[in-house]
């Protein structure tokens, strides 16, 4: 009850101030108070991890950099109706594409990762029309879990299916009806398919791939880029991916997983403050060297 009623008053007073005040606010906060969690240790391994060239001081320089970015992402959370009912906060690369995706008899699978606010990416498929079930994680904390749906239908986002087997049946009925499906496809997911990330065995979910190829339907990949100055986005739809279905169900699968991921790695090379740095992404022993 204690973390819903402060998620309560920060919302109420987040909606007191202009975006971008509440988005530097986020950031300013977080810059501060990130380097003091545990977390903070989580990313700096994971940035050594991916990128095992750079300097003490670069790596302190992406560490804060991050920590910036999340926290303006976090605050924006808060008034992300606002954020999106301004169009001009967000541009969409392709947005033709998205909206033959919209007025199309077949769906697609659309994958990403956490990139930036990512929220924009529905709210982007909202602004075009696409029918989508976009995936979640429900929250432990059912009041919190709550606020969090409330959050994402008040900018459009109408039809979730939760992560785990009911959410996976949800998706393929939905497939079945002519709509897309929409997963983040960048944690780590312990029975999933072994694929390099950065070059290290990671853990990663076959659902994408094995949606796509069960219907014969596209994977469709997404990204998005914060354009500042605060909260200003760019979504960016990238070229399709089409699996090739050999015979061999678990190949397939595997090198679909393969092709997403290194989509993933690409984008996060590309723009590394942007990416979430705080979750453990790789086999826990990675962590304990």
């Amino acid at each position: 009850m204690l973390e819903a009623a402060l998620f309560d008053a920060f919302r109420a007073l987040a909606r007191l101030f202009p975006i971008d005040y509440v988005s530097n606010s986020g950031a300013w906060l977080c810059r501060r108070l990130g380097p003091l969690t545990t977390a903070h240790r989580v990313a700096e391994r994971n940035i050594r991890i991916a990128f095992p060239h750079l300097t003490d001081a670069e790596v302190k320089t992406l560490l804060q950099e991050q920590w910036t970015e999340l926290g303006r992402s976090l605050a924006e959370f808060a008034i992300l109706d606002r954020v999106v009912a301004d169009e001009s906060r967000l541009a969409i690369e392709g947005e033709a594409l998205l909206g033959a995706i919209a007025a199309g008899e077949r769906p697609v699978v659309f994958i990403s990762g956490h990139f930036s606010n990512f929220e924009m990416m529905a709210a982007a498929m909202v602004r075009c029309g696409v029918r989508v079930q976009v995936t979640y994680r429900a929250m432990n904390n059912p009041r919190m879990d709550e606020r969090v749906r409330r959050t994402r239908f008040s900018y459009g986002v109408r039809m979730f299916a939760p992560k785990g087997l009911e959410g996976a049946r949800e998706l393929m009925r939905a497939i079945g009806r002519g709509e897309s499906v929409a997963l983040l496809n960048d944690q780590k997911f312990n029975g999933g398919v072994e694929v390099p990330f950065f070059g290290v065995p990671a853990m990663t979910a076959p659902g994408p791939s094995t949606f796509a190829l069960r219907f014969g339907i596209p994977i469709q990949p997404l990204s998005v880029q914060r354009t500042g100055p605060g909260a200003r986005f760019r979504v960016v739809v990238h070229e399709q991916m089409v699996l090739e279905a050999t015979g061999d169900r678990d190949a397939d699968i595997h090198e679909g997983v393969r092709r997403i991921t290194a989509f993933i790695e690409d984008r996060v090379r590309a723009r590394p403050a942007e990416w979430f740095w705080v979750h453990r992404r790789w086999p826990n022993e990675v962590y304990r060297r």
